[in-house]
Order: C-alpha cells, then structure tokens, then sequence
C-alpha cells in the first residue's frame, strides 16, 4: 500500500473544458499534484502522454470507447479510474475486470472523485456495491470454469446478502441466530430462509460445515471496499 501522506501525480483525459474543471478540483488539496492532461484516450495511445502519473482519471460516456480504455489499460502502468454518466453495467463490470481500479458517476460529489484518487492509488477498488456483488460472482464463474472446481461453482451462485450471512456466522460460531439476525439487520425468520438456501446450495448440512467450508474459500472475511 502506498504512503497514505505522499504526494499523488494525477493526470487527466477528457475534453478540454472537462479537464479544466478537474484541474481546478485536483489542485484544490495539497494531496494531489497534476502532472499533465490530453484530450481523448487516441491521443494517449499515440504516445502523447505523461508517464509519470500515478493515477489517471478519464472522462467519457459514450461505450463505444471502452475498447480503447481496455487498450489503455494494457500499455498504461499508472491505475485508473473512470469519471462517467455510462449506465451499461455489463460493460462497465466488464472493464473493471480487465483492470479498471475504479468508476466514479458524475451525479457524485467532487469530493468522491478525490476519495476515488487516493483509495485507488492505495491500490483499492473504488466500484459501487452493485457492482462489487456482480464481479465478484463473475470472478468466481471464469476462475470455477477455468479450474472445472464444483465447489467456486457453488460459490458464484450465492447472492450478495447469503455472503453476508455465511461472512457473520463465520466470524462468530458461538453467536445464536437471533444475535447474528440482530447483526445484520434481518429477522430470525429471514436468517434461517438464508441459511436453507445456502446449505442447499454449498451442499452442506449445518453451521459446522459451513464455517469449514467458509474458511476454506475465505468467505469468513470482508468483502471489497465498495462505494
């Protein structure tokens, strides 16, 4: 992780009036300091580009010019995070997984783009919970295709809520289900619907077994920090 108090190199792609209203942003704290801009990511791949950025913020909303982000992102050492109205969440999930660090949509606060800037240089994802939930079952689908493993094939059909729950009793097997309920802000009832599905769905037979089984695939810890 990098130093929390080092200076951060930004540097901006975006049309010009864009780029100046960032630029004012950037340098509005002594965190970050602007190390250069250019006006579409074409231009960055035809080498026009500062390479001394740690982080890179590109704005656009058209998809069309995710292939070429996705290109980017292959030749571009600094990480990068997206400013953008784009609402295709296949595409955008889809970047994030070829190496996107991070997605902040225009409707946030400037104040989150900054935050944006400094988690990811610490070397963090900055995606939204949607999105986390989403990638994180895609990430276990390719990795169970590509290893023909039944169990990380069981893993990516639980739900974002079920993680949480096997994330709660894991982290506490001696807690009753009305504490554990009470933890997550649910009913008994609801808890124990969760658990059905998810013993049926691991193929496991009870809290034993599952805290096994979670150990064993790390769903005992936190997920992704997530916006």
């Amino acid at each position: 992780m990098s130093d929390s108090k080092e200076c951060i190199r930004v540097a901006l792609v975006g049309p010009q009036i864009t780029c100046w209203g960032l630029q004012q942003l950037v340098q509005s704290s002594p965190r970050f300091s602007l190390v250069g801009s250019a006006p579409s990511l074409s231009t960055c791949m035809q080498g026009a580009w500062p390479a001394a950025a740690d982080v890179v913020v590109v704005d656009f909303d058209d998809s069309e010019e995710l292939p070429t982000l996705l290109d980017f992102l292959g030749v571009c050492a600094a990480r990068l995070v997206l400013l953008t109205a784009m609402t295709e969440v296949a595409a955008l999930d889809g970047a994030v997984l070829k190496g996107l660090q991070g997605i902040v949509r225009k409707s946030e606060p400037p104040g989150v783009l900054l935050k944006a800037i400094e988690k990811v240089h610490q070397g963090e994802l900055w995606i939204d919970r949607g999105s986390t939930s989403r990638i994180f079952v895609e990430m276990l689908r390719q990795k169970a295709a590509r290893n023909d493993d039944p169990e990380l094939a069981r893993i990516a059909t639980l739900t974002q809520r079920e993680r949480q729950a096997i994330a709660a009793l894991a982290s506490d097997t001696s807690a009753p289900g009305k504490v554990i309920a009470s933890r997550l802000c649910i009913s008994e009832h609801t808890l124990r619907n969760h658990l059905s599905s998810i013993y049926s769905k691991l193929e496991v037979s009870n809290r034993v077994d599952l805290y096994a089984f979670a150990t064993r695939h790390h769903l005992d810890k936190p997920q992704l920090r997530a916006t």
